[in-house]
């Protein structure tokens, strides 16, 4: 399959791909291909056997790889061009993109693209663990696909570094398979995953999860014997005299996601320095006019129903852009954020092309109980919800509607903080 141009490229074949292009189908749009650079549709999904996918958007309770047949069913029956195998090499800011694949080396000018490429897990070499590197050292997405796919053990005895959601899964996974997970440790003083995940991953099985400690020294040269794992104070440094070993061959790494951003940055798409990923309106559009951006490379999610949703929009979006449907922007509100909010997506908002309810997603920068939610324009204060818990591995949203913004607004301000008595 060869092509010189499309109305619409969307970069990535897992949930947000998929999502992207169907509902850019539905929209209107006949000249769509999605670029996967494996052998499957499917992304990340396709190794999370494990249930809970699917309650927002199915309303009934899937695995991953079954969440993700139900999308890539629907771009079948759509008729919407796939290639596999096939890798984005580069992507300019006039939305040429350049791939190769078993046809050799090809360019596609696109008419808009999506950018759906998803993330990556934070590897040894960025956490500055000191110690040898021998064999038994595996990222948690590495591990699961060992297990899930190769039906491969990793190790019997198993250490994991970090909370984050795939680390706390694979706690599970390697415990029913039959492995000793001794422990679970956290640098920061909170859990970087859902809080349901603590609970069936950690505390149905007695795995303890210890916070605010990290691991010193890896022992081992052929393979990993041992671990040090120490305490660290309120600037995560160790703290001396609080080192315990503990015995293992096996060391899973779960520390953190980085959105895959690199064919964004070739097409100089302003980023935002606390997600990693693109800066986007509330069209999900990028600094780029036509490129649009969903999913886990735009900002890491905690639910794939959320990928979804958002991919649908950017699809529908994009859609708009190729048929002459979506205004041009007038005016562009920066969202401002204050109290412990880190972000938001979008950044910014204009009031005449946005959906007459506008979903704003971000997450805090700490834990906090009996907090609020609070959304002002200018002086107004247009939202006031009271949060029991609120916990930088949940994702929080509010909405804003059209209906606000008939009287001019300067400023939108997004607050989370402690619940004034």
């Amino acid at each position: 399959m060869e092509f010189d141009k499309k109305q619409l490229v969307v970069i990535g074949g897992g949930p947000a791909g998929l999502a992207a292009a169907s509902a850019a189908k539905k929209a209107g749009l006949d000249d769509i291909v999605i670029l996967e650079r494996d052998e499957r549709l499917g992304g990340i999904l396709n190794q999370c056997i494990h249930n809970g996918f699917g309650l927002h958007t199915f309303h009934e309770e899937l695995t991953g790889p079954e969440y993700a047949q139900r999308f890539i069913d629907e771009v079948k029956d759509l008729g919407i061009d796939c290639l596999l195998n096939t890798m984005v090499l580069d992507l300019d800011a006039d939305k040429k993109v350049t791939f190769v694949n078993e046809n050799g080396l090809q360019t596609i000018q696109a008419d808009s693209i999506v950018l759906a490429m998803g993330c990556r897990e934070r590897p040894r070499g960025a956490l500055n663990i000191p110690g040898y590197r021998p064999a038994g050292i595996y990222s948690a997405g590495t591990a699961q696909k060992l297990v899930n796919i190769d039906g491969l053990m990793p190790g019997r005895n198993v250490v994991i570094l970090g909370s984050g959601d795939i680390g706390l899964i694979m706690a599970r996974r390697m415990s029913l398979e039959g492995a000793k997970v001794h422990v679970v440790a956290e640098l920061m003083p909170y859990s970087g995953g859902l809080k349901r995940n603590i609970v069936q991953c950690l505390d149905d099985f007695g795995i303890p999860l210890k916070l605010s400690h990290t691991i010193v020294d890896i022992k081992g040269k052929e393979r990993v014997e041992r671990v040090v794992l120490t305490q660290v104070d309120e600037n995560r440094r160790p703290v001396a005299g609080t080192e315990v070993e503990y015995p293992c061959d096996t060391l899973l790494l779960s520390c953190g996601l980085i959105p895959e951003n690199e064919l964004s940055k070739k097409a100089h798409i302003k980023m935002n320095t606390v997600t990693n990923g693109p800066l986007v309106n509330e069209s999900l559009e990028t600094s780029v006019p036509g490129v649009f951006a969903c999913g886990n490379v735009l900002h890491v999610h905690d639910l794939v129903d959320f990928v979804s949703q958002e991919a649908a929009v950017a699809g529908r979006r994009a859609a708009q852009y190729v048929l002459k449907d979506l205004p041009d922007t007038k005016q562009e509100i920066g969202i401002k954020t204050r109290g412990i909010v880190r972000y938001t997506v979008p950044g910014t908002i204009d009031p005449d092309r946005m959906a007459e309810e506008q979903v704003v997603r971000f997450r805090v920068g700490e834990v906090m109980q009996n907090g609020s939610i609070n959304v002002w324009l200018d002086d107004r204060r247009m939202v006031h919800k009271k949060r029991r818990v609120m916990a930088p591995g949940e994702m929080e949203q509010v909405i804003l509607k059209k209906e606000w913004f008939d009287d001019p607004v300067n400023t939108i301000v997004i607050e989370s903080g402690k619940e004034k008595e």
